[in-house]
């Protein structure tokens, strides 16, 4: 099992945003909402930044191609058949913004 490494400060994300961060050479999108953080692969289809979209309540929208996706799991609210890789995160005690590399475990059950 891989370990949670630290990423950035509660801080850096306000609620209701996003940030494109690298993290072992794997790009990745963090987003806070309402105090919660999530993130996922940075990577949409068309190629756009997922974490440069907008986003209301728990879905992104890719600023390409305005492809959904709900930051909770990363599987699109329009088809389960459309998704990008979903990464656990934490918070640590001194407000350090933590993340798992490793796929959670409903990804390995998306069709």
């Amino acid at each position: 099992m891989a370990d949670f490494e630290p990423v950035c400060n509660v801080s850096e994300v306000p609620p209701g945003t996003g940030k494109v961060l690298d993290l072992d050479g794997v790009e990745i999108a963090l987003f806070n909402v309402e105090g919660v953080f999530h993130a996922l692969e940075n990577a949409c289809a068309s190629g756009g930044s997922i974490g440069e979209g907008q986003l209301r309540g728990h879905v992104v929208s890719c600023p390409l191609d305005g492809e959904t996706y709900d930051v909770r799991d990363g599987i699109s609210p329009i088809s389960d058949a459309i998704f990008v890789r979903h990464f656990e995160v934490r918070v640590s005690q001194r407000g350090e913004v933590l993340v798992r590399l490793e796929p959670t475990e409903n990804e390995d059950e998306a069709p």
